[in-house]
């Protein structure tokens, strides 16, 4: 039976099926004659089937009509159907129109949750256990499986019981140390008697803002002490020459000759410092120069071919005829390989090589396309846990040694910036006893990359 049939035989079934029983029922008794019987079911039969198909027809009508809430071209033969048809589409409308203004707020409301930037969780309390009940898309890319072990959390645990005690909104701050180091801001609402009764849990992420401000602060105390240690030798200098020492000439000399030293490491650490924040300034805008490496390197050689020479260095350059160009500023990579090939230099041992190798990639650690230039020296090595601290500013492994061959400890900071603002990679690794490797890959890209700034900056400055 086709489901358009369907309706219609139950219509007149429905209507046919009394009668039919009743007459069969006379007949069986003897009270109707059987020709007097057939003719009057064959009367019922037709009625059932015409009343059936109109009654089915009506009804379908008014379904259709209630669905579109729509009277157009409504026709019913049915007595009652048209006014009910009516009503319930007046009753309809109405319905709609209170609630359309409601639908379309909540849908606002939702589209703007799901754009929140910050991560918003809604809890329920079910059996003393909260649990999660929604979350927007920020939440769960930045939390992901983590949201259940972050409820856990003993700050947040008693912030959310506050919340509940008092039904103020509560705000507080969270240090996560797992999966990885995250300063939060969290600020919990709840919905208090309003049912459903919920609790909303706010995060902020706040670790690159705190990060920036603890950096800040250490870089004005390093900065400051790194001036203030030859400053005062300098005044001490100035001091001595001015009395006890104003008639020695031997003096005078030896202590102009220090006064001298010093002047030049605070002038070395001024000009490093005006570099680093000229290199930060600029590190959101990509360079647009057409940069071949093979000829930086060798022209970074030549001009330090006299330091290397006084050093007793020995100088290996691999730079192949076949190095692809990259896009950069010259300048800036002129300072990054002169700082790690000084650094070799310095650091390196007596006598020894440092070794520059350069080659195209892709490679197993760099598998997109660029070059990758290898800074190598033969010193002695430095230990891992000292590594990732590395590109911190003024943070030396021997401040002794690294003041005594005139280091400023802003060197490999200047490169990590300057790499980062190439879109580039660098990587220091190191073996105690055998050397230190500096790497640092530079992409390659089209033009119309470099100018929209499309491509994801990625710096490692671990080894």
């Amino acid at each position: 039976m086709s489901g358009q049939n369907r309706p219609r035989l139950t219509v007149a079934l429905w209507l046919g099926a009394l009668p039919v029983g009743g007459i069969l029922l006379l007949m069986s008794i003897g009270a109707m004659k059987p020709f007097a019987g057939f003719i009057a079911l064959l009367g019922i039969a037709l009625w059932s089937g015409v009343a059936g198909l109109v009654l089915a027809r009506d009804l379908h009508a008014f379904k259709q009509a209630v669905e579109s809430a729509s009277l157009n071209q409504l026709s019913l033969i049915t007595p009652g159907l048209t006014p009910l048809a009516m009503k319930v589409i007046q009753a309809i409308t109405l319905e709609r129109r209170r609630l359309g203004p409601v639908a379309s707020q909540a849908a606002a409301n939702q589209a703007l949750l799901d754009r929140l930037p910050d991560p918003l969780f809604r809890l329920d309390l079910t059996h003393g256990t909260r649990r999660i009940v929604w979350r927007n898309p920020a939440a769960q890319h930045k939390f992901g499986d983590e949201a259940a072990s972050l409820l856990r959390h003993p700050t947040l645990r008693a912030a959310l019981d506050e919340a509940d005690a008092a039904g103020d909104p509560i705000q507080i701050s969270v240090s996560l140390a797992a999966p990885m180091p995250r300063d939060l801001d969290a600020i919990v609402i709840t919905t208090g008697a309003i049912p459903p009764a919920s609790t909303f849990l706010l995060l902020s992420d706040r670790t690159h803002e705190r990060s920036l401000d603890r950096m800040r602060a250490d870089f004005v105390a390093n900065a400051s002490h790194e001036l203030r240690t030859p400053l005062t030798s300098l005044i001490g200098f100035i001091e001595t020459l001015r009395g006890p020492a104003a008639g020695d000439t031997e003096a005078n000399a030896q202590f102009l000759a220090i006064m001298a030293e010093q002047a030049e490491r605070m002038q070395r650490i001024i000009a490093d410092l005006l570099s680093l924040s000229r290199i930060e300034m600029m590190e959101h805008h990509l360079p647009k120069e057409r940069v071949e490496p093979r000829n930086l390197l060798r022209d970074v050689a030549t001009f330090m071919a006299p330091l290397i020479s006084n050093a007793e260095v020995n100088l290996d350059l691999d730079t192949p005829d076949s190095l692809p160009p990259v896009h950069g500023d010259a300048g800036q990579l002129t300072q990054i390989f002169t700082n790690l090939i000084d650094n070799a230099i310095k650091y390196g041992r007596r006598n020894g090589t440092v070794k520059i190798r350069a080659v195209a990639t892709p490679e197993p650690n760099f598998p997109q396309a660029g070059v990758l230039i290898d800074v190598i020296d033969d010193g002695p090595g430095i230990a891992h846990e000292h590594i990732p601290r590395l590109t911190e500013r003024f943070y030396r492994v021997d401040k002794g040694r690294s003041r005594l061959v005139g280091g400023t400890g802003l060197g490999l900071a200047i490169v990590k910036h300057a790499v980062s603002r190439h879109r580039g990679r660098f990587v220091i690794e190191s073996t105690e006893g055998v050397g230190t490797t500096c790497r640092v890959w530079l992409p390659l890209a089209l033009d119309s990359e470099v100018a929209s700034g499309t491509r994801k900056s990625h710096v490692d400055d671990h080894g």
